[in-house]
């Protein structure tokens, strides 16, 4: 009954792709490294320095990829993590071309050697270490006996050259980095030379913004000047109002009114029998799980559970029931709830904690244990003393002598039922009351214990319906979604909000979407509302309504972006407030040319602070910020000299050099100039890889086909 009242009036379909990825890496015909890129039919997804990533591979890959991550990723995220992969082949591939970078057997076998592979038990000897001849013949055994999985690891083997060849290229940057000993003492210096200051800021923020006027052609100016700050990808301004598919309080009232009615026995008639029959309900019912399965959106659920296990809002009040009590209805998220107590077991559930002394050879023991037995057994028994004393601390103890992973807990094992720990721990903790501390041995070795606390555990039984929209509900915003969407079609684009204002709809507008983006704040996945709104025939001011899973979007067009530069409209959120920065300092020294630090702090209303250790390094004045500007021009200046007005980051300095301190003479710079060559290497592979990306032509087409 319940679950065909749940049937929705329209029907959904899901497919769902579950693949499961074989773990694979092959030795095919001994490491044939070119056989990985394929051939470049079909249309291209992408195109990298005139190289096409053809659509037909690319879709191979997705769809390894869809069977490796399954539905944790969508399809676009797919899509996307695909494409990044595919165009860093690319890239690199181009390079290791140029440079003859390439890979034998021996090669990759070190390298799976040094890898995760090394650790699958198929390729390890029987001492459990990686052996290349066992390797081979594991996979030789594959090709023969287990086609499948060899064709995995076929793939597998496109991804093991290529890492070995990105390390081996990486590898060979790292060898050319390197830092001189004069690299070291400037580093040094800059670290380790300071300089204190006075100085007079007056801040841009004395100048209100609305007494700078800008023109646009002022800010087309300055979009010219600094084009690499200004460069926009295409992109799409959107606007809609969203009709969510939810419960009315109408709807809530009546799931909660069923539920209610399902309290209590009803009489039904019986043709068969031509008479009334009692039905029991939920609180006289002698079958409970029949009963929830006839009438709850939640089965019977046996397994009794402790205070932590049931919900937090109402856990106080169930743990307080009574058998065959009964608490309800209440709201639980999306669900009207009645709960009854079905049975409780006093004292179900223990919380110990406890201090393991464990010995080589006990099970699961750390191979750096090599006390003994008895060893172990007399520093447990010393410890049991030390615990029982009083005003001792237990958690202490067990930090500072467990050998079990509790440790860093103060050997807190929380709440456990029985049956879960080994029986000689079990015992002990069910059978002992709460403060109690002993010694038992297991397997694992010698546990002092403590029982901490002991709670009841219960058995539960809960009668659940979800929260659902009614049909008439669900026929209603269908009807009033279709009215806004033709009012606002039938009216001029810029009423879109007047319309939306006038039934007290919320606009939401989402800006700057790009090209292959997925999700939209407020609806989360919607990629056909990007694929609509970058479609060459959509156009601005143009609207449209999308079926959404739980609703329905009312979508507008409001602007489109072309790849480029941008324009002054576009720039003008970023560029203004530099243009405006730009002409406060202009004015704030023309006013201040050529003034005294007092007179220029009194004419500023504004007054002389001091800064002491600053560092080239770290160039931060206390109370103004990050200054790398002003800083320098202190190191610049002889002590005792003051310096000319300084346009600075966050307002006009005017400094004074009241110290210089040297650094502390050093012998050799070794440490600091390999300080630096090892940065510098640890930059590489991310550095590099970047560097190749932004100076490659890179045409993107996967808005063709996605």
């Amino acid at each position: 009954m319940a679950i065909l009242e749940n049937i929705r009036k329209r029907t959904t379909v899901l497919i769902l792709i579950i693949g499961l990825a074989l773990f694979a890496f092959v030795i095919s015909g001994v490491f044939t490294s070119n056989d990985f890129a394929g051939t470049k039919v079909g249309s291209a997804v992408a195109e990298v320095n005139g190289e096409n990533i053809s659509i037909d591979d690319f879709r191979k890959e997705v769809e390894n990829a869809s069977r490796r991550f399954g539905p944790s990723l969508s399809s676009t995220q797919l899509v996307n993590r695909v494409y990044d992969q595919e165009v860093r082949k690319a890239i690199l591939g181009q390079q290791f071309e140029d440079l003859g970078i390439d890979v034998e057997s021996d090669q990759i076998i070190e390298f799976v050697k040094t890898s995760g592979y090394a650790q699958i038990p198929d390729f390890q000897d029987e001492n459990g270490i990686f052996n290349a001849e066992v390797f081979k013949s594991a996979i030789a055994d594959w090709k023969v006996n287990d086609p499948l999985r060899y064709d995995a690891w076929l793939q597998d083997e496109k991804t093991i050259i290529q890492s070995a060849k990105e390390r081996m290229y990486f590898n060979l940057i790292k060898g050319g980095v390197g830092a001189t000993l004069s690299e070291g003492a400037f580093d040094y210096k800059m670290s380790n030379e300071k300089v204190d200051i006075q100085y007079v800021r007056v801040p841009y923020t004395s100048i209100a913004d609305s007494t700078i006027q800008v023109s646009k052609s002022e800010i087309q100016a300055y979009i010219n000047e600094h084009k690499e700050d200004f460069n926009q990808e295409k992109a799409r301004d959107i606007r809609f109002v969203y009709f969510e598919e939810k419960a009315s309080s109408d709807d809530e009232n009546a799931i909660k009114d069923a539920v209610t009615a399902l309290l209590s026995d009803t009489v039904e008639y019986s043709e068969e029998n031509d008479a009334t029959d009692t039905i029991a309900g939920f609180t006289n019912t002698k079958d409970m799980a029949a009963f929830l399965d006839r009438n709850s959106d939640a089965k019977f659920d046996t397994i009794f559970k402790a205070k932590k296990d049931l919900p937090s809002t109402v856990a106080d009040t169930l743990m307080a029931l009574n058998v065959g009590e009964i608490y309800g209805p209440y709201r639980d998220g999306d669900f009207f709830k009645v709960s009854k107590m079905m049975d409780r077991r006093s004292n179900g559930t223990v919380k110990a904690s406890h201090i393991l002394f464990t010995y080589e050879g006990a099970e699961r023991a750390n191979p750096s244990i090599t006390r003994t037995k008895d060893e172990a057994e007399a520093k447990a028994k010393e410890i049991l003393a030390e615990a029982k004393k009083e005003g001792a601390v237990f958690t202490t103890l067990a930090r500072e002598n467990s050998d079990g992973p509790s440790a860093p807990r103060g050997g807190d094992l929380g709440y456990f039922q029985e049956g879960v720990m080994a029986d000689e721990f079990n015992d002990f903790a069910f059978g002992n009351d709460e403060g109690t501390i002993g010694l038992v041995e297991t397997q694992f070795g010698f546990h002092v214990i403590k029982v901490d606390d002991k709670q009841d555990i219960v058995q539960v039984a809960t009668l659940a319906r979800e929260i659902e929209p009614s049909e008439e509900t669900i026929n209603t915003l269908f009807t009033d979604a279709t009215k806004f969407e033709m009012s606002a079609t039938d009216a001029e684009p810029e009423n879109f909000g007047d319309i939306a204002r006038e039934s007290s709809y919320t606009i939401r507008p989402v800006n700057k979407v790009k090209e292959m983006d997925e999700s939209l704040p407020g609806l989360s996945a919607q990629r056909g509302i990007v694929q609509w709104a970058f479609n060459d025939d959509t156009k601005v001011g143009e609207i449209k309504r999308f079926n959404i899973n739980n609703g329905y979007a009312v979508v507008q067009l409001t602007k489109k972006y072309k790849e480029g530069l941008m324009t002054p409209e576009d720039a003008s959120a970023t560029a203004l407030p530099k243009i405006r920065k730009e002409q406060k300092a202009a004015q704030i020294i023309s006013a201040n040319q050529g003034k005294a630090m007092e007179a220029f702090a009194k004419d500023n209303n504004v007054s002389v602070s001091n800064a002491s250790s600053l560092t080239m390094k770290s160039p931060t004045i206390p109370g103004a910020g990050r200054e790398a500007l002003v800083v320098g021009t202190a190191f610049a200046l002889a002590q005792d000299a003051t310096s000319k007005l300084v346009e600075g980051e966050t307002g006009v300095f005017l400094l004074k050099v009241v110290k210089k301190e040297e650094a502390p003479k050093v012998d050799n710079f070794s440490t600091y100039a390999n300080t630096i060559k090892t940065n510098a290497a640890n930059q590489v592979n991310t550095g590099v890889y970047n560097a190749l990306k932004d100076g490659a032509e890179i045409e993107d087409k996967r808005s063709t086909f996605y």
